[in-house]
């Protein structure tokens, strides 16, 4: 059945697991939360999935980020997801101070996670035990989020170019305002045309204009 929403998802996938943890002599702490968002390096950082402790909430929960822009293919995705909670689940059930050492390795290996334990993957027993979870689960409400590499931050405007021309020829150049106003407009390489026009108040003889679309291309 449809979900409210993802980490309701997640919540029920988490609570499906718990009796595997529990046969594993490993219950889940009671006091976990889980999302879908990026981990603390945000977009750029490389983690797939971070569990934070307990001592860092403050209300005392395991704090579990899975990143939304995973590039499963849409049928794999809840089962990849579920393998991902399962690993960051692993560190709230033996602590976070245990890192992927021994208790980590039995327990995660208990579950049928796989490969190296800093990036295990869903092997087939795993696959195994989680298809029945997820059919009770539901449809995961989630779709990739594709940034393309880019962020929400605003961007940081770059510098204003203005345009200087030669009254002779029409000769242009494009020089930063700051240039204008310290050295003065540049000199048309033609000799004997002398200085270029702009229209600032402080040089009647120069004429400069805000760069716009037509000629930036032209550059």
């Amino acid at each position: 059945m449809e979900q409210d929403n993802r980490e309701s998802w997640l919540n029920r996938v988490a609570a499906g697991m718990a009796p595997l943890f529990e046969a594993l002599d490993a219950p889940l702490p009671s006091r976990v939360r889980v999302a879908i968002g990026f981990t603390s390096r945000g977009a750029k950082g490389k983690a797939i999935g971070e569990c934070w402790d307990n001592r860092r909430s403050g209300d005392g929960h395991f704090e579990i980020f899975i990143r939304p822009d995973l590039a499963h293919a849409p049928d794999a995705m809840p089962a990849q997801i579920a393998a991902i909670l399962a690993h960051e689940l692993v560190h709230a059930a033996v602590g976070i101070a245990a890192g992927h050492g021994r208790a980590f390795k039995r327990l995660a290996v208990g579950l049928g996670l796989v490969g190296p334990m800093r990036a295990t993957t869903p092997g087939d027993a795993f696959l195994g035990v989680i298809a029945p979870i997820l059919a009770a689960a539901g449809p995961l409400p989630h779709a990739r989020l594709d940034t393309g590499g880019e962020t929400t931050r605003p961007k940081k405007q770059a510098t204003r170019m203005l345009k200087c021309e030669c009254a002779t020829c029409g000769y242009t150049a494009r020089t930063a305002r700051k240039w204008l106003e310290t050295a003065g407009a540049p000199l048309c390489p033609i000799d004997g045309h002398g200085p270029m026009r702009h229209d600032a108040p402080r040089c009647a003889t120069m004429r400069h204009d805000a760069l716009d679309a037509d000629d930036a291309e032209a550059d």
